[in-house]
């Protein structure tokens, strides 16, 4: 600080810019990557049941049987490796998950129910590990949110579609991230059961976190 100039902000990157969007999320997704040890520390969870966990573990190095896994093992034939929401797209894991555009938006809709953003994540790793910490360093809200993340309700919508023929909206996905999510803090959380309103618009206020 100096005494005979008025304060201001300085964007230090680059002291002879001001600040941008772009080049924060530039800078953002310019870091190195996350390694797939770094994502799978936190793929075990107290609260989340196994088999979840199990199901993370095997999702992140990409061993799911996605139809583009089933093309290269030779189970599938090459026609038949489309994504089961009808969009066109080869069905990968990333598509999947990250990428298509019926569920790939999924992300906002849960972000929008939380209360914050995030950047844009090229990997499933960097994914579960920018959003774990996008709420800040705090234990319980990264504990909260890796929680979240852990609640994937695509793959089982995805097998619906497939084998029974049956369909749920966006809404009705969220709603279910919503329930087990719940049901799950529940379990180590008494007091949950008398804030379950407050739970379904703003869950970390729910939780004491804000």
């Amino acid at each position: 600080m100096q005494a005979q100039s008025s304060d201001r902000w300085q964007w230090r990157p680059d002291s002879y810019k001001s600040y941008t969007v772009r080049d924060a999320y530039q800078i953002l997704t310019s870091q190195d990557s996350v390694t797939l040890d770094d994502a799978e520390e936190l793929i075990w969870h107290t609260q989340v049941p196994l088999k979840v966990s199990i199901f993370a573990w095997r999702l992140l190095p990409d061993r799911l049987l996605t139809k583009t896994n089933l093309v290269t093992r030779g189970i599938l034939s090459s026609e038949a490796h489309y994504c089961a929401f009808g969009c066109g797209a080869v069905e990968s894991a990333h598509h999947l998950f990250l990428s298509c555009g019926t569920f790939g938006s999924l992300w906002s809709i849960v972000h929008s129910w939380i209360g914050f953003s995030s950047v844009e994540s090229h990997t499933l790793s960097d994914h579960f590990v920018q959003f774990t910490y996008s709420a800040g360093g705090h234990r319980a809200r990264r504990s909260f949110l890796q929680l979240i993340w852990l609640v994937w309700v695509v793959w089982n919508e995805r097998n619906h579609r497939l084998f029974r023929g049956s369909a749920h909206s966006l809404q009705q996905l969220l709603d279910k991230i919503k329930i087990f999510s719940f049901r799950w803090l529940k379990s180590t959380n008494s007091t949950l059961d008398s804030n379950y309103h407050t739970w379904w618009s703003s869950p970390l206020l729910c939780l004491g976190l804000v």
